[in-house]
């Protein structure tokens, strides 16, 4: 039977895995996979694509490892080509990389044989991974309160400093970032960053901003970060 599996290139001085053995491995990586697109999904949002791809890629990996077998040039090999993986879809968030490489990680432990501990260490990684995104609740909470504040003003009105007064009423800290003219320079757009000190204050805030604007336009939103996630 294991003859049927043996590569034309061996020989005596390489080792051939067995059926067996090489069963074995793909059925531990294959529930590791699973095991982590299962905590992956729990709180968080997620794609089918992305999770398949999750529960797949520790089987992959596992496969890939141990069919390089100790090659050291296939090894070299091997590592060049994940450098070179990326996904052709939207740019992923710095969870979703995270959580890949746990995945290759588990993979690559279960591919060299170390099975116990490939199965220890996504037990141990994905309880911390649990954990993190019940703590991240009390993080988004806050977060919340942080908001960017478009206002319209005419261009007439001096901008400097003229809804200072409101914002230190209502908000924590406050920071115009960008002043942008409109509609032909006649009204400039005043982007802030915000952090209110009550979610419920946020609508008198309006309302004592539109008294100072002339009732032109005011967007409230979710606040715009500068720094591009990885």
């Amino acid at each position: 039977m294991n003859a049927i599996f043996k590569g034309i290139f061996d020989n005596e001085l390489v080792q051939t895995i067995s059926v067996g053995d090489f069963l074995l491995c793909l059925g531990v990586s294959l529930l590791l996979g699973l095991i982590m697109a299962a905590a992956y999904t729990w709180k968080n949002e997620h794609t089918k694509s992305f999770v398949i791809t999750l529960a797949l890629l520790p089987s992959v990996v596992c496969v890939v490892i141990m069919m390089v077998n100790g090659n050291i040039g296939a090894g070299v090999a091997v590592a060049g080509a994940f450098s070179l993986v990326r996904f052709r879809s939207a740019p992923g968030s710095a969870k979703e990389i995270v959580t890949i490489f746990l995945a290759m990680g588990a993979g690559l432990i279960a591919g060299m044989g170390y099975l116990g501990f490939a199965v220890l260490f996504t037990v141990i990684m994905c309880t911390v991974f649990l954990l993190y995104s019940l703590l991240a609740g009390v993080f988004e909470r806050t977060e919340s309160l942080n908001k960017t504040v478009k206002i319209t003003i005419p261009e007439d009105l001096d901008y400097t400093g003229v809804f200072d007064d409101i914002f230190n009423e209502y908000t924590r800290k406050n920071e115009l970032i960008k002043v942008k003219s409109t509609n032909m320079g006649s009204m400039f757009c005043l982007t802030y960053n915000v952090t209110l000190k009550n979610a419920s204050s946020e609508k008198t805030m309006i309302d004592r901003i539109r008294e100072r604007n002339g009732n032109l336009e005011i967007i409230v939103s979710k606040k715009e970060n500068r720094l591009v996630e990885l």
